[in-house]
């Protein structure tokens, strides 16, 4: 006997559900200059001057403030490339990655 096919397909429901989102978070140090965190944050993080520079005097402010939000890898890569530009130049900016309270 042959076997037939269905030409019905069964459907699944799948969640799908919006990625956690991640801090990128600068912290304030007594070294690293303000105009090379103006300079990260415009390279980086794609802000303007006058978005960077409020931005910075936040961070001098307060000891930290966030640079932006972003998925996990993004967070990451952002964290490491200003990480890195940081330390070719000398000076010690911390950033730090932390999930987005919701």
């Amino acid at each position: 006997m042959e076997k037939e096919q269905s030409l019905c397909k069964e459907k699944k429901r799948v969640e799908l559900h919006e990625p956690k989102h991640y801090k990128v978070i600068l912290h304030n140090d007594d070294f690293t200059t303000m105009d090379f965190v103006v300079k990260v944050l415009k390279i980086v993080f794609f802000k303007s001057q006058e978005e960077a520079e409020a931005l910075m005097l936040k961070v001098h402010q307060q000891q930290s403030a966030t640079a932006g939000v972003y998925s996990y890898d993004v967070a990451q890569s952002k964290a490491q490339k200003a990480t890195q530009m940081a330390r070719e130049e000398g000076f010690p900016l911390r950033l730090t990655v932390e999930p987005e309270d919701n």
